[in-house]
């Protein structure tokens, strides 16, 4: 196998975190330290704990264990992204978008979670 750069799921939940960057910079300032910040550091953590079990895969424990951390970090983020469209910060229309992303995310997530040995 390859990096984990090279997998649908990085690339998917890279993509998603570099767009709610994008969007959460029209957030208002008295949201910066809460809202702003947890959506943006949760949505990149998604990513930093795929990399990190892709290089425990050696280990289905470890493998297992890091990818649920990403998967929990995941749901966080649509809390977040919730959030962010009850608080009238974002439209209907993205937020479905963001949701159905984080979801497919999250199927794959569960998918390698359910079968850690298609990826060894």
């Amino acid at each position: 196998m390859g990096s984990y750069k090279d997998l649908d799921v990085f690339k998917k939940a890279f993509a998603l975190a570099m767009e709610i960057f994008e969007i959460s910079k029209s957030f208002p300032q008295e949201e910066k330290f809460s809202l702003t910040d947890q959506v943006r550091r949760r949505s990149r953590s998604v990513c930093a704990n795929f990399g990190e079990a892709y290089r425990r895969r050696k280990y289905p424990a470890h493998f297992v264990s890091k990818l649920t951390d990403a998967d929990a970090e995941n749901t966080e983020t649509e809390i977040w992204i919730k959030f962010s469209f009850e608080c009238r910060y974002i439209s209907e229309k993205l937020f479905n978008d963001l949701e159905n992303k984080s979801a497919e995310v999250g199927r794959t997530l569960g998918h390698m979670i359910n079968n850690p040995e298609k990826y060894f």
